[in-house]
């Protein structure tokens, strides 16, 4: 008896630990920007959706890092905080009234890399 009670709360420990990983999503995506200012304005987009745990912004390789609770947020409302900043994912774009609004420097849809 006392094995079987052993196992069910072994069990039920390992499903609450799988429920709890379950929560968290790490993703990769590409987004659109140039410079150190973009960095920052993407970053905290991200940062401050709900959910958004870190977030971190690669200027070379124009990707975003991401971990999230996949509980409170989507990789969607993610990703639409960052084109509401004016810039640009695979799957949102931002919208030209937005992108105008963002610095020179920082117009990725035409100048490189600075």
């Amino acid at each position: 008896m006392k094995k079987l009670i052993l196992i069910l709360v072994a069990i039920m420990a390992i499903s609450v630990s799988a429920e709890a990983q379950s929560k968290t999503s790490k993703v990769t995506f590409e987004v659109d920007g140039v410079c150190e200012m973009c960095k920052e304005r993407i970053e905290k987009a991200a940062i401050l959706t709900k959910g958004v745990k870190f977030a971190t912004w690669n200027i070379q390789k124009k990707e975003l890092y991401c971990i999230y609770n996949n509980k409170k947020t989507t990789l969607t409302k993610i990703k639409q905080a960052i084109a509401d900043v004016g810039h640009d994912t695979k799957e949102i774009k931002a919208t030209d009234e937005v992108y105008d609004g963002i610095d020179e420097c920082c117009k990725y849809r035409t100048l490189e890399t600075h």
